[in-house]
């Protein structure tokens, strides 16, 4: 079988390049990231140990805490927060691990990452805070979380960058949508 060339030897076409990988994706696979976002708590600390840094992010500029938060793996979520990971840390366009955790359904991460400090009026890109997030996923237990960490009742008339507050991302035909429109009104 050396000196085939793909698909040569068995007659099926393999598309150029099909088996290929950026360095950019290598890096990922073999990096924190990967690890987080599979929940992998074994591979987070030995990479730890081995001296990666908890907030190192990958080319999109998400940190190892943003792929386990919006993965809902908590223990990996503890023991990054536990290694210094910044909870409120934002990438580019001003995604902090709690959006994710909120816009995804993770109540426990939720509460995790607010009992360490996340704040909670942190706003992405677009403007949007973590209870947008959460009325736009439909998660009605992470907008009580939010609202009743916050104390704020001005917290549901925060408008994004379109002018459109939480209780405008409320799924149209979730099930809830009652029980949402009054936490958000």
């Amino acid at each position: 079988m050396e000196g085939h060339l793909h698909g040569e030897c068995c007659g099926c076409s393999v598309a150029e390049g099909a088996l290929t990988q950026t360095m950019s994706e290598m890096e990922f696979e073999r990096g924190i990231w990967q690890a987080a976002m599979d929940g992998s708590v074994d591979r987070v600390r030995r990479l730890l140990e081995n001296g990666t840094p908890p907030n190192v992010t990958d080319s999109a500029t998400y940190t190892a805490l943003h792929y386990a938060s919006r993965n809902g793996h908590l223990l990996v979520v503890e023991l990054l927060l536990n290694n210094g990971a910044a909870v409120n840390v934002q990438t580019s366009g001003g995604a902090t691990p709690l959006h994710r955790a909120a816009y995804c359904g993770h109540v426990a991460v939720c509460e995790r990452l607010l009992r360490k400090g996340a704040d909670p009026y942190l706003s992405d890109s677009d403007g949007k805070i973590a209870l947008h997030k959460a009325a736009e996923g439909g998660h009605e237990d992470i907008v009580c979380l939010l609202l009743e960490t916050s104390r704020l009742p001005e917290m549901r008339q925060i408008e994004d960058n379109r002018m459109k507050r939480p209780v405008d991302y409320i799924p149209q035909q979730h099930a809830n949508k009652q029980v949402l429109l009054e936490l958000l009104t």
